[in-house]
């Protein structure tokens, strides 16, 4: 079943519309109804250091704790009547979905909502500022069998020990919020058709979101 997109106006009527009950519904608002700022920029080792020096880090992160676990969100939003995904943009190339790394004994939702909080809210100082996010759930979960190799959607069956577990989780959104991305980065609002299965551009990860997402009917919200 694929992606199914339902436009829906907001307030009572929007319980008169229909939806195939076997899919759960994620809504999604205009990009319009959210704010953008900048601050300060951390140096984010995937803005600054060099392959090499990757994986030296890598292999004494594993050599002290173990399996790396990564945690990721996929926001959606709607913007010329299409679903987009929120990704960040390193160097001008390279796509990231928010998130990162967990901390050592950390948990998944834990973890998540405070990368989500570090790479897409402020520093804490606005009194209205929101640091809680609606985090769903895991959609999928891909590994690495080695610190360099590409990820796959399964455990390496090869590996003696896999190196990385990258997990993705639906983030639902509300009507409207503040986004403050640093400013090595950018946060860029990309329609899923551009993704799919465009894996040259996007990696083997983003580009399989929109089949992750086709499990779902997308109610798109409007005044």
């Amino acid at each position: 079943m694929g992606l199914e997109i339902v436009a829906v106006e907001a307030g009572p009527a929007a319980a008169a519309v229909e939806r195939p009950r076997e899919q759960q519904v994620v809504e999604i608002y205009p990009l319009s109804r959210y704010y953008f700022g900048a601050k300060d920029g951390r140096p984010w080792p995937a803005v600054c250091e060099t392959a090499a020096d990757r994986a030296l880090r890598l292999k004494a992160n594993f050599a002290a704790h173990g399996l790396r676990t990564s945690v990721h969100g996929v926001l959606l939003v709607e913007l010329s009547g299409h679903p987009h995904v929120l990704l960040l943009q390193v160097r001008n190339s390279s796509f990231l979905l928010p998130g990162g790394r967990l901390r050592p004994a950390e948990q998944d939702i834990q973890g998540l909502n405070r990368k989500l909080s570090s790479k897409l809210s402020g520093t804490g100082s606005h009194p209205n500022e929101d640091h809680d996010w609606q985090i769903g759930e895991c959609i999928a979960m891909w590994w690495r069998s080695d610190f360099e190799a590409p990820p796959f959607p399964y455990p390496p069956p090869n590996a003696r020990a896999p190196k990385e577990c990258i997990k993705l989780f639906v983030v639902r959104l509300p009507m409207s919020r503040q986004f403050v991305v640093p400013r090595n980065l950018k946060l860029l609002a990309v329609p899923l058709s551009q993704i799919h299965d465009n894996a040259q551009v996007y990696g083997r990860i983003i580009s399989g979101v929109p089949n992750l997402l086709s499990k779902f009917t997308v109610d798109v919200v409007r005044d």
